[in-house]
């Protein structure tokens, strides 16, 4: 229980940190005195790790776990990138290592284009889903309407806030309902 309490304070970290995300870079710019949205982005990947690797041993788990914590990496990644540029005092210092690591394709194509799509995360957590589809589809159908909206196959405003909202209620219908299960 421990690590699903765990798992869903990460998910509403990962969910503050998209909020003051779409304030826009000036504002995250000048957070102070720490890189607040990151540390939310960073804080709450790290705390779903233990639930990820404690799904049920079913045949989900397969890919979900390993998408789901190659996801987690490259969000780790990026938060860490994030955190150099806003710790650059003006836009001209953030262009020039902007324009140094874009040359650097196994930083750039992994964490910067990878990491923030989060798109190989989300799929390890819908596919994580999946290993409750006998108790509880209404939870995982939130899920997929999350990943749909997140993969701009949805086309929404703010689309990371109602992704990730979606994605909490899902997996919280799960473990609520798994939990009455038990």
């Amino acid at each position: 229980m421990t690590y699903r309490i765990s798992f869903l304070i990460g998910l509403i970290f990962f969910l503050i940190g998209q909020i003051i995300l779409s304030k826009g870079n000036d504002f995250v710019y000048a957070q102070e005195p720490i890189d607040f949205a990151h540390w939310f982005l960073l804080v709450g990947v790290v705390l779903l790790i233990p639930q990820v690797v404690s799904f049920p041993k079913k045949i989900y788990n397969l890919f979900g776990i390993p998408l789901t914590l190659i996801g987690i990496v490259c969000i780790i990644g990026m938060c860490v990138l994030d955190f150099i540029w806003w710790s650059f005092p003006t836009d001209e210092m953030r262009s020039d290592f902007t324009k140094h690591i874009s040359q650097v394709p196994s930083i750039w194509k992994t964490f910067m284009t990878i990491g923030p799509s989060s798109k190989i995360f989300n799929l390890g957590l819908l596919i994580l889903s999946l290993n409750y589809l006998k108790i509880e589809k209404v939870g995982i159908v939130f899920i997929l309407v999350a990943n749909l909206i997140l993969w701009h196959i949805i086309p929404l405003p703010f689309r990371l806030i109602f992704g990730y909202a979606l994605t909490l209620i899902g997996f919280s219908l799960i473990f609520i309902k798994s939990a009455k299960k038990v």
